[in-house]
């Protein structure tokens, strides 16, 4: 039986993340993956690495200054991967969120961006709004600029593998994991290759499952305890036409913000968040989710005479909990307990703050595996689109 020091069941943003971070480390690492990197909610995301604007809202305030580090040090990291952009925020009569609101919220983002230059937003002059891609400026009464960055979702999973693989972790798939019992030094790990079954031996077990996180938890054993989850389903519009002034942070008739955003010469609308109770295999759009966001561009965009061309939809893990989804906390629970001490289980978390999930994530495994046999710090290791 092959013996690994640690085993890593999902090839999602957090799965690559893990398998990075401890690579890193020097310690022997396998990444099982159902069907292809980035195949779930990590390819089908908003494009964005950013700070989280609205978070501010329901008082995420470590969160939003975490993830505004993380995206400062992937611009660096990843500057072929993850650009930064202008995003407007248009403010009309009927805007639910005021000018003064608003100003407060983009001046809190600065300070907890630390004043960067990336950090600067102000108004965009009346004088040149009708540069903004045909937005509607009938009782408009202002428009906010303020930059983030943009990135292709799967594009940067596979970047981050790739280095996770130079640095020796390995990968299998498509493998499913079937699996997984605890012993005294660690858990035997089964998992189904081309039909056949495999089996290995793990020093400690990550399970970065994405959407699929608590089907795996049942197949761990003995059983461990896990957290009241909910599925939320994110759909994203592809239109036919390009934006060109930049991304527009809009707020849809129920008070959710929705963003217009160029993509490949097209426009991604997103996002929706409707409950998901099937299977997390069996997610498509929904013909409301679709009508939804794209009354929501016509609304802002009046004049564009756009075609929607594709959809796609993910699966954000969210607290389970009373009220809309919308003010739920994004950040990452990371679920360790001492039934389990070589088991770490992500439940929900940010596109952005991968590295940082996985950092507390090999933390939490410290006391499970050998000292620490490399020292690479994933804060220095560049990625690279190729």
């Amino acid at each position: 039986m092959t013996e690994y020091d640690i085993v890593i069941i999902g090839g999602g943003i957090h799965g690559v993340g893990c398998a990075q971070t401890a690579a890193a480390r020097g310690y022997k690492t396998l990444l099982i993956e159902k069907t292809e990197l980035a195949a779930g909610t990590s390819g089908r995301s908003s494009k964005l690495i950013h700070g989280g604007l609205r978070y501010l809202e329901s008082g995420q305030y470590r969160l939003v200054r975490e993830s505004l580090r993380e995206r400062e040090l992937l611009l660096k990291l990843a500057p072929d991967l993850v650009r930064i952009a202008p995003f407007h925020i248009p403010v009309y009569r009927t805007t639910r969120r005021r000018p003064w609101q608003l100003r407060i919220g983009l001046t809190m983002y600065a300070a907890l961006a630390g004043l960067t230059p990336h950090a600067r937003f102000g108004t965009v002059p009346r004088r040149q709004w009708d540069t903004l891609d045909g937005l509607a400026t009938n009782e408009l009464q202002a428009v906010f600029r303020y930059f983030d960055a943009q990135t292709d979702d799967a594009a940067l999973t596979r970047a981050i593998w790739r280095s996770a693989a130079k640095l020796g972790a390995e990968l299998l798939h498509p493998a499913e994991f079937i699996a997984a019992e605890q012993q005294r030094d660690g858990y035997a790990v089964r998992m189904q290759v081309s039909g056949n079954t495999q089996e290995c031996h793990a020093r400690a077990l990550i399970n970065a499952a994405g959407p699929w996180v608590h089907l795996a938890m049942k197949r761990i054993s003995p059983a461990p305890d896990a957290p009241p989850v909910a599925l939320v389903q994110g759909t994203h519009i592809v239109l036919d036409i390009p934006l060109h002034a930049g991304n527009y942070y809009t707020e849809a008739s129920d008070g959710r913000a929705v963003f217009c955003m160029p993509w490949h010469g097209q426009t991604l609308v997103g996002t929706t968040e409707s409950a998901y109770a099937g299977d997390p295999d069996n997610a498509v759009p929904l013909h409301a989710e679709i009508e939804y966001l794209r009354a929501t561009h016509r609304h802002y965009f009046p004049a564009r005479d756009a075609v929607v061309v594709d959809s796609f939809s993910g699966l954000r893990v969210l607290p389970q909990a009373a009220g809309a989804a919308f003010h739920r906390s994004r950040a990452p629970r990371i679920l360790h307990t001492p039934a389990h001490p070589a088991l770490v289980a992500i439940y929900g978390g940010k596109l952005t703050g991968y590295r940082a999930t996985a950092e507390r994530t090999l933390a939490l495994l410290r006391g499970s595996l050998p000292a620490p046999r490399a020292a690479y710090d994933t804060a220095r290791i560049a990625l690279s689109a190729d």
